[in-house]
């Protein structure tokens, strides 16, 4: 697994904004989606092109595109649609994957409720986002559901991480597939109730309200 820290000083201002309990649903989710491209433009860094002829005004020359197949973003809902958008300004032809997990707030195990991804992944470069990486159950989790479906190149995109997460994500992938980890920070620990410190609170909640 690859980890990389996206560092620049946009991030770290939103960030900030981000994790203030008076920022308003509404900014936050404006938020949330400007730094999630911010952190696209990381992610996509090993996105697959292909070469391609293009005329210009001028002359003919040789440029790139995105190879075939197409690239797929994987929101894990709900919190994940947040991020959606700001991945798919980069990525506007990528199809689009959803996937539904849940941590139970007692026993920490991650169910799946929900799935609509192809049943075929085999080539395909998969572009998975969530905003917390916490305890990395949830993380592992859609990791492994994408890999059993043959996809062996995946980034993950999130806003924040803590380290036992990071290290969980670490210990579960191995040398199974090619794994890169996207975060715009790397916060202190996770607390006893595995939230992240000093983090930005339930992301889902603050971009969507309580449900």
């Amino acid at each position: 697994m690859q980890l990389q820290i996206a560092d620049h000083p946009l991030i770290s201002h939103k960030l900030t904004l981000l994790r203030d309990k008076n920022t308003p649903s509404p900014v936050f989710r404006q938020l949330a989606d400007e730094l999630t491209t911010l952190l696209a433009y990381e992610s996509t860094r090993g996105v697959r092109t292909e070469e391609v002829e293009v005329e210009t005004p001028l002359t003919k020359t040789t440029g790139r595109k995105l190879a075939s197949p197409d690239p797929i973003v994987i929101p894990i809902l709900r919190a994940g649609l947040g991020m959606l958008e700001g991945m798919t300004r980069l990525l506007p032809t990528a199809e689009v994957g959803f996937l539904g997990m849940k941590r139970d707030e007692q026993t920490l195990a991650i169910e799946t409720y929900a799935n609509r991804l192809p049943q075929d992944l085999s080539g395909r470069q998969c572009f998975l986002v969530d905003p917390m990486l916490a305890t990395g159950g949830t993380l592992v989790a859609a990791i492994n559901y994408v890999l059993e479906r043959g996809a062996r190149d995946v980034t993950c995109t999130c806003l924040l991480a803590a380290p036992e997460g990071i290290a969980a994500v670490k210990d579960a992938v191995g040398n199974r597939a090619e794994v890169k980890v996207v975060v715009g920070g790397v916060d202190d620990h996770l607390n006893e109730n595995a939230y992240i410190v000093p983090g930005l609170g339930d992301a889902g909640d603050r971009l969507y309200g309580l449900v």
